[in-house]
């Protein structure tokens, strides 16, 4: 079939700027091949893993782009931004919230090249690195000087990069002594969307106005492109010590989580798992337990984590809490990514979403129940089930990793797709109705952007302000975090 004129332009125009980019990065660097634009756009989503299993198209660029430094970055997004052509930064591709979707076509940027360690700063205890480059990557060049960058997320082995975890403030399994994503790092360098780039100052605890890095941390790509970022490190632990729990429910568990925080104690791990989480964990990793389970582990010096372990194990009992002992807690530890593995993972055609919202103490329970209820109650007639855990914990409160299901889903494609969008409006009302936010560390992306100016109210054309200034032409990562198309923002 003959192109029509409106194809041939858009074609030319397209081949046009391949040329010029090819020309900052080498043409060998740019690629219109679908397959690898079909790569780019997915990520680990229910709808782009979906999507494909039905051998349905997903949303992709009109050209796949790999810079290997700041400077080719910066060529790139200045010269998409002279042609108002969208650009959608891409790390390893583990985000689960539809983020890489090129919906209004443009360049997909594969960040994966910029992955050098720059700088490990033993004496301030900072580690420098380009933002394409793979964490558990990262960890084994630290381990062998006995350090560590504590942040080990899920998806520590699904390809995540330290760009992708500032850029959707990522938790890892030990955050809640060490802090999230966003705790971690010290400075960042961005290309901005004019393709300038910034560097922010050599450390965040100043006074010297507001805080550019954090804006650019959680901004998943609509604000600029992270390409450096400084972290903090720590000494790999000469002790872990492990605690575990059953309790009588789950808001017994939660005071128990409560009464750590608040007393100020800092073990790596709490982990909270409901019924139906107990029985999923303990048959990945042969745990024997069933009921509500609590996962403690402190690390640290020794004289610390004894110290700890014995304080932590008065309030835990103090409440009615039942030991385990700690070979359970140190199953869980080496067998923690077991539950993420392939194969263990939901997937296609079942439907599910993690809802995960963080909130305080005080509204913790209250969410629980609400979700729960919503999904077993309101989707009975698909027979939604419903798992959670608590896993991140903060002075102030904690953070729910919950699930929904739905193992035999509606076989047609609108049907399937709706039953998930409704699913996840009713999850995601029962947590702002009762204090919880969207979610804790996956990101808005195209998933949750609907949501964003109900969970922000009248702080949300603030935020609409910022993107316009910042990025006026509306090409980073246009549709995301609930911002418009190109030309929108």
């Amino acid at each position: 079939m003959a192109l029509t004129n409106n194809e041939t332009r858009s074609n030319y125009l397209i081949n046009q700027i391949a040329r010029e980019i090819g020309a900052i990065v080498g043409h060998d660097q740019v690629t219109a091949d679908k397959a690898k634009r079909v790569e780019q756009a997915s990520d680990w989503s229910w709808m782009s893993k979906y999507l494909l299993s039905k051998n349905e198209e997903l949303p992709i660029a009109d050209l796949v782009v790999s810079p290997k430094s700041t400077e080719e970055v910066s060529k790139v997004v200045s010269l998409a931004n002279d042609y108002r052509m969208p650009v959608i930064p891409r790390g390893g591709g583990s985000g689960t919230q539809s983020g890489t979707f090129a919906l209004y076509g443009g360049i997909a940027l594969d960040l994966k090249r910029l992955n050098k360690v720059i700088d490990i700063d033993e004496n301030s205890m900072i580690v420098t690195v380009e933002a394409g480059l793979d964490g558990s990557e990262l960890e084994k060049v630290l381990n062998a000087k006995g350090l560590t960058m504590p942040h080990y997320p899920g998806s520590h082995f699904f390809g995540a990069t330290i760009g992708g975890c500032l850029a959707a403030r990522g938790s890892g399994v030990v955050s809640t002594k060490y802090g999230k994503a966003e705790d971690l790092v010290l400075q960042i360098e961005a290309v901005m969307a004019n393709g300038k780039v910034i560097d922010t100052l050599p450390v965040p605890s100043h006074a010297s106005g507001p805080g550019i890095i954090q804006t650019l941390v959680g901004s998943e790509g609509t604000l600029g492109v992270i390409t450096k970022a400084a972290m903090r490190l720590e000494h790999l632990p000469e002790s872990r010590v492990f605690l575990s729990y059953g309790f009588k429910d789950v808001n017994t568990g939660i005071e128990a989580a409560r009464l750590i925080m608040t007393k100020r104690w800092k073990p790596a791990v709490i982990r909270l798992y409901d019924e139906a989480d107990t029985k999923k964990l303990s048959e990945f990793l042969n745990l024997g337990v069933q009921g509500v389970l609590m996962v403690i582990m402190c690390d640290g010096a020794k004289s610390l984590t004894d110290l700890e372990a014995k304080e932590i194990d008065l309030i835990c009992t103090g409440v009615g809490g039942k030991p385990h002992g700690p070979q359970v807690g140190q199953n869980w530890w080496d067998g923690k990514y077991e539950p993420f593995k392939h194969g263990n993972i939901p997937a296609p055609p079942m439907i599910y979403g993690t809802t995960d919202t963080c909130a305080r103490f005080n509204d913790l329970p209250a969410i629980y129940k609400a979700k729960k209820e919503v999904v077993e109650k309101q989707f009975a007639h698909h027979k939604a089930r419903y798992t959670a855990h608590f896993s991140h914990w903060f002075p102030w409160g904690g953070m729910i990793y919950d699930r929904f299901y739905v193992d035999n889903p509606p076989t047609d494609i609108d049907e399937a797709m709706k039953l998930h969008d409704d699913l996840w409006n009713a999850a995601i009302d029962a947590s702002l109705k009762n204090g919880g936010t969207l979610n804790e560390h996956h990101g808005v992306g195209l998933k949750l952007g609907r949501f964003m100016k109900a969970q922000h109210g009248s702080s949300w054309e603030f935020m609409l302000g910022l993107k316009k200034a910042w990025d006026p032409n509306g090409i980073m990562n246009p549709g995301k975090l609930g911002f418009g198309p190109p030309g929108s923002a």
